[in-house]
């Protein structure tokens, strides 16, 4: 009897680890990386935040990436060095890893290729590597620290590696994930509905896997042709490749704490996460959204913000 009563209460502990744990579906947990080198992690967030990267000494990834909100700066342009102004809206840094490619356009295939894109880009940070390590080498701290990690050794490669490896630590798990690996109580009954909305109205056919997107391209109007209103010059992917079928295509984002990556799109030309909802369901599934679908579905796409963030900022503050 005893055995008997184990089994049922191991079949009930299994069954409550729920469905949305199995591989039916379409949103993959992640979790936070394994550090085995602090040294070299420190030295990739130092250089991350370190503005003798770009030309005039000001200019660092963090200028346009703040990795203690969203990944982004909350510009619909981003600007660099002399107060330059960008081309495209910046996205977020806070789980790149996860994606397919970088960039907009995809054209680089690794965080690896996408460092040197910014770095060298007159309009961002206008630098060159030789000047870069020409800095770093006067700093007795950066000294110390590539003395740690690369035998002393700076290199652009040695710059890199250790920039990819900080950049790889930024994943956020959420309470969806924590949900998705079993704790019935990680988000609401609210969040659920949203979650259900989400799969049913087919946003998942674009926002799936790890990143809940990032992992191929699409071009904005699927069903109904999108005006290309505030960047009516930027071709995306078709500025890489030439083919007129990848006209206006760019990597599909993350919605990976997608509360807090606002102005939204590739131009930065929508405020608000409920016109971007309703936008989505119209051009791109086809769909007029009623507004409690929208409420639910944003209620869904909360749950996938950052924990450690959601801690640091109340309601007000998304």
């Amino acid at each position: 009897m005893k055995v008997l009563s184990l089994f049922l209460l191991f079949l009930t502990l299994s069954f409550s680890q729920n469905i949305f744990n199995s591989t039916n579906e379409p949103i993959v947990p992640i979790k936070y990386k394994i550090i085995d080198d602090e040294n070299k992690l420190n030295l990739g967030k130092k250089l991350f935040f370190d503005g003798r990267l770009s030309k005039d000494n000001k200019t660092s990834c963090l200028s346009c990436h703040n990795v203690d909100f969203g990944g982004v700066d909350n510009l619909a342009k981003s600007f660099g060095v002399d107060g330059q102004k960008g081309i495209i809206n910046t996205p977020t840094i806070l789980n790149s890893s996860l994606n397919f490619v970088q960039f907009w356009d995809g054209r680089a295939k690794t965080l690896k290729e996408q460092i040197d894109g910014p770095i060298h880009n007159p309009i961002e940070m206008s630098s060159n590597w030789d000047e870069i390590i020409e800095k770093l080498k006067k700093v007795p701290s950066y000294k110390k620290m590539f003395n740690l990690v690369y035998d002393g050794v700076f290199s652009s490669e040695n710059i890199k590696d250790a920039l990819v490896y900080y950049e790889e630590s930024l994943l956020t798990p959420s309470r969806f994930d924590r949900f998705l690996l079993g704790d019935q109580n990680a988000i609401s009954e609210k969040e659920l509905k949203g979650y259900e909305l989400f799969k049913d109205y087919g946003c998942a056919s674009c926002h799936q896997g790890q990143n809940v997107g990032g992992n191929f391209y699409e071009k904005l109007g699927v069903f109904k042709k999108y005006e290309q209103t505030k960047n009516k010059n930027y071709y995306g992917r078709y500025t890489i490749t030439g083919n007129e079928e990848h006209k206006y295509e760019v990597k599909v984002p993350t919605l990976r704490n997608i509360f807090l990556t606002f102005p939204y799109l590739h131009d930065g030309s929508i405020e608000k996460l409920d016109d971007v909802i309703k936008i989505m369901a119209e051009y791109q599934i086809g769909r007029i959204m009623p507004k409690e679908d929208v409420i639910l579905i944003k209620a869904f796409l909360k749950s996938l913000t950052s924990e450690e963030i959601e801690k640091r900022y109340d309601d007000k503050e998304f």
